[in-house]
């Protein structure tokens, strides 16, 4: 009999609720095969450091319904390096780990490519809060992170709607505003800055003072971090420039959307995605990235969504705009 095969369970970037039920699903799909599965702590570096930890079904009982990774994430400059990377499949190769398995965004399957052409059969997994990967309808995390902006809001209002304010609530979302979008539409916020669209000052302050003047108890902006103009800055120039009738306030949401326990949606997601890998391992289809489709788990080429971000539908501004008379 040939020795069981070793895989490798990496997870980098932003961490995303849903990370650990994916290093479950991983883990324990590769044990019914009879595989040994191993953790790569903190991202890619350890691969590099060799610095690897046993994973078993025990190893991963009781994580899914836990935020973050308990691999530990991090982004390693060394490996951004043709040399940091066949250093990393060089340390594999010694410790007889034959494929990997990448959890994460954008950059974790830029890493994830890099590994395949170095010759280590790869696959990742559509893990990212921003929803902004290629080949994944919807990703790891999006599910999680918009119902905590959702939860915001509705408490927000509860208390604008008492005091007569108005509140810059700031997602998460460095160069994409998905989250922001999604949010404000679901949520029913006055109206919305994203990075994809400039945005005016003055305007903005002029749609809360309608908003204000149409009667309505409370105004509500959802604002993505990465936006020219984030929270802190629109309130001042609120304040100092233009009367929007409410008393403006600003809350931050920051890494409490990422730390949040996963949802339903992401654990199932997880749990799909993540068995899905080892199955594209174990019949020899590497190099691609598992994501959902139009419903169904669908593999795409990494070379197709290494280094390439999924448009934003522009769309929905239309949607928010007419959802906040």
């Amino acid at each position: 009999m040939s020795p069981a095969k070793k895989i490798v369970v990496v997870t980098s970037g932003g961490d995303a609720p849903g990370m650990n039920a994916a290093i479950r699903a991983v883990t324990r799909a590769a044990c019914s095969r009879g595989w040994e599965a191993f953790g790569s702590r903190h991202g890619f570096e350890g691969l590099i450091k060799g610095d690897l930890r046993p994973l078993g079904p025990r190893e991963v009982g009781g994580i899914m319904q836990t935020g973050g990774t308990i691999l530990g994430s991090a982004r390693s400059k060394r490996f951004k390096e043709a040399e940091g990377q066949l250093e990393a499949v060089a340390q594999l190769e010694r410790l007889g780990v034959s494929a990997a398995v990448v959890i994460g965004g954008n950059g974790s399957q830029q890493g994830a490519y890099a590994l395949s052409r170095a010759g280590l059969p790869t696959v990742g997994v559509a893990s990212t809060i921003d929803n902004d990967l290629v080949g994944s309808d919807v990703t790891i995390g999006v599910d999680t992170a918009l119902n905590v902006a959702l939860e915001a809001i509705d408490r927000l209002k509860s208390t604008g709607s008492s005091l007569g304010r108005a509140f810059l609530l700031e997602v998460m979302g460095r160069d994409c505003g998905y989250l922001a979008l999604m949010a404000a539409v679901a949520g029913g916020a006055e109206a919305v800055v994203i990075p994809e669209v400039e945005t005016d000052p003055d305007k903005l302050a002029a749609e809360i003072r309608a908003a204000y003047e149409r009667g309505k108890p409370h105004g509500i902006v959802v604002v993505a971090e990465g936006s020219r103009y984030n929270a802190a800055s629109l309130a001042h120039h609120f304040t100092e420039h233009k009367e929007v009738g409410f008393d403006v306030r600003v809350t931050i949401l920051g890494h409490v959307q990422r730390g949040a326990r996963p949802t339903y949606a992401d654990r199932m997601l997880a749990t799909r995605l993540g068995a899905a890998a080892v199955d594209h391992l174990g019949t020899g289809r590497h190099g691609v990235l598992v994501g959902m489709l139009r419903g169904e788990v669908a593999a795409t080429p990494l070379a197709e969504v290494a280094g390439k971000t999924k448009p934003l539908d522009l769309a929905l501004l239309e949607l928010a705009g007419m959802m906040a008379l």
